[in-house]
């Protein structure tokens, strides 16, 4: 067996995942844990660690937080890749929220009360696509969250296709409204229109190629 250096110790001892107490992690300690990746979330107790960000995942979300901004009424706001504080062992952070502007407590704030959420969007990733697809979308519906989208890349195009859900507050779980291509205009939870080709499209018109 190999002897290993002090400094390969070291980066090993860098690296090492901090080691969760009985009960599991709590929603609170994502904002006390040190040396967290980016973009941690908490899931049934458990830290849920992102892979790299892929260039459609990126443009697709500055298109959703970008037209939503541009529609959404005076008293709402738009925030993208901010956690949501759903109960004691569920923290995730969806890609786009939409939220009354008095959900906002400062700048140091972290996440935001599931009650405030009007609307969550996810950017389907390969790493993420079971619980995008089944895991949040019940865990937003169970608590209240009304309004879901749920974006996935056609392959074929390149394109966003978004899959538009809203919430039936008898069951606490959510009905897919629409299947939208290209082109998605709603109404819930404002009214919204959005040019989906335009995901690789600067403002001013022109493309980022």
């Amino acid at each position: 067996m190999s002897a290993v250096s002090d400094d390969e110790q070291d980066d090993e001892s860098a690296y090492r995942w901090p080691i969760p107490p009985p009960e599991g992690w709590t929603a609170d300690d994502l904002d006390r844990i040190p040396g967290l990746p980016p973009h941690t979330e908490l899931i049934d107790g458990s830290l849920v660690f992102m892979s790299p960000q892929t260039a459609f995942h990126a443009r697709c979300m500055r298109l959703m937080e970008n037209s939503l901004l541009e529609w959404a009424p005076d008293h709402l706001d738009v925030m993208r890749e901010m956690a949501i504080k759903l109960d004691a062992k569920n923290r995730t952070e969806p890609d786009v929220l939409v939220f009354p502007l008095e959900a906002n407590t400062g700048s140091k704030q972290t996440w935001y009360n599931a009650d405030d959420i009007l609307l969550a969007v996810e950017v389907v990733s390969a790493d993420s696509r079971e619980r995008d697809r089944e895991v949040k979308p019940r865990k937003y519906a169970a608590a209240g969250v009304p309004n879901f989208w749920r974006v996935e890349e056609d392959d074929s195009k390149g394109l966003p296709v978004v899959y538009v859900y809203e919430l039936d507050p008898a069951t606490k779980s959510y009905g897919l409204t629409g299947i939208f291509h290209d082109h998605l205009k709603v109404s819930a939870p404002f009214d919204i229109e959005i040019d989906l080709t335009a995901i690789d499209r600067r403002p001013g018109g022109s493309s980022s190629g």
